[in-house]
């Protein structure tokens, strides 16, 4: 698509509010990994990627085929699932609200930076939960685990079976949680995970690892250098919320095509630009946390210039700019640029995800009970 056409397709999408009448999104325009502005990166062989024990940033090549970790031998010991179901009517934190079918929001003439959505409104939801057990676990333990967004997450059960066996990761608890349904703002998932505060931290601490302890047989620990968080998109972003706000619970981070960008919802004059405030501000004016995160971002990537206007709204630079704040403060991370790579990229997480696992959970050791 050239640069007339994707103008075009922009303003058709502007111009409209319902969802249903929008012109579909235009495709974002692949962005070169040594733009000016980006951060400085080692570009790896084809198919390579980077190790596990190295901070920085890199480049992936174009060909994503699956980590053998991702194909467990027959030999390898292979976990237990669980799953249960929760309802809003359970929460005390998220009594539940939704969106209209096909419709968005409009910016508010005082305040463009938020949208005013009307079609919000009260509205029960339904999740499951998957708890992946590995096999080694010693019943009575206290576990290390890993809290992933959107579940459940498929790829995260073979990669564990590999990387336990290997010794490669701790014998760590995966919980996989379903969002509370629809998207961006004006929904139950956009209300989750791009609000910045600890609420989401604290509706996963008191909501639902008592009841993943209880139908799954498991002990989960304390320390929150035994905690991880992951997703991707605004799952991402909600990843590293969950430990910014409260890194008293969660050290270690994992996200793919984290949604660094402004959407949350409903405004919060306290960090006005949404997930965008990591990069921009939070982050350069904090002391260092304690935390050790992987990120990554494809070079297809998304671009929505939307009806806010606001060009704050690039995933691939939010990313970038999140590798270069982060290495200005000394953190523990590692960023991937995946080249032939969309949004939240299949091919590239399975590639990647035993090499990030891995990262994350490098340095690790239980405590003493």
């Amino acid at each position: 698509m050239n640069h007339r056409m994707h103008a075009l397709a922009a303003a058709a999408l502007l111009s409209l509010t319902p969802l249903a009448a929008q012109t579909p999104r235009p495709t974002p325009p692949t962005r070169d990994p040594h733009s000016p502005g980006y951060v400085r990166a080692h570009e790896l062989p084809d198919g390579a990627v980077p190790p596990a024990t190295a901070n920085g940033n890199y480049i992936l090549g174009p060909t994503h085929n699956p980590a053998p970790e991702m194909s467990p031998a027959d030999s390898v010991p292979r976990g237990r699932i669980y799953e249960f179901t929760m309802t809003s009517a359970e929460s005390k934190i998220y009594p539940g609200i939704a969106r209209d079918p096909g419709t968005f929001g409009t910016p508010e003439p005082a305040n463009p930076l938020t949208l005013l959505v009307p079609t919000s409104h009260p509205a029960p939801w339904t999740r499951r939960v998957t708890v992946y057990v590995p096999q080694q676990y010693v019943p009575g333990t206290a576990a290390p685990f890993l809290v992933a967004a959107d579940g459940p997450d498929k790829l995260l059960s073979p990669a564990l079976d590999s990387l336990i066996a290997a010794h490669r990761v701790p014998a760590l608890v995966a919980i996989s949680i379903a969002n509370g349904g629809g998207d961006a703002q004006g929904s139950e998932r956009g209300l989750e995970y791009d609000t910045l505060s600890p609420r989401y931290a604290e509706f996963v601490e008191t909501e639902v690892l008592p009841r993943v302890e209880a139908e799954a047989h498991v002990k989960l620990t304390h320390d929150p250098d035994g905690r991880a968080t992951m997703g991707g998109s605004s799952g991402g972003s909600c990843a590293l919320i969950m430990a910014w706000y409260r890194p008293d619970l969660y050290h270690r981070v994992l996200t793919y095509s984290g949604t660094y960008v402004n959407q949350q919802w409903p405004f919060d004059p306290a960090t006005p630009h949404g997930a965008w405030e990591f990069h921009e501000h939070l982050i350069p004016q904090s002391p260092r946390k304690p935390l050790r995160i992987w990120l990554e971002v494809g070079d297809r990537d998304l671009l929505n210039p939307n009806i806010m206007r606001d060009n704050l709204h690039d995933w691939v630079l939010a990313n970038e700019n999140m590798a270069r704040v982060l290495a200005r403060k000394h953190y523990a991370y590692q960023f991937v640029f995946a080249r032939n790579a969309g949004h939240v990229d299949r091919a590239a997480k399975q590639q990647t995800l035993p090499e990030a696992l891995e990262y994350v959970w490098q340095g690790y050791r239980a405590k003493k009970p």
